[in-house]
């Protein structure tokens, strides 16, 4: 898995998480096209442990692959229902207030 952290300053740090073989790819679903990016998802790799640090105070994530959904699933963060399905990848994005 590939996670990136966005300092943000003012309103919060966004995390972002998705499955290793999804980073530099581009995903499509009828007219939606979703680039998975390093520049958004980051180019250093994480544990599962560290997935889980990340997201575990998170304000802000946003997720894009079947493990680290599943993780997010298996924290009670979000529901499968919460997901999008791009193709047949689930994308969730969570915000608390």
């Amino acid at each position: 898995m590939y996670l990136k952290v966005h300092h943000i300053s003012g309103s919060g740090d966004v995390v972002a998480v998705c499955d290793r073989e999804l980073l530099d790819t581009t995903l499509c679903h009828g007219d939606v096209e979703v680039c998975v990016t390093r520049g958004f998802y980051g180019s250093e790799t994480a544990t599962e442990e560290e997935v889980r640090r990340a997201l575990k105070g998170a304000a802000n994530v946003n997720l894009m692959g079947k493990r680290v959904v599943a993780i997010a699933i298996d924290m009670g963060l979000i529901t499968r229902e919460n997901c999008i399905m791009i193709g047949d990848i689930p994308h969730a994005q969570l915000f608390r207030i």
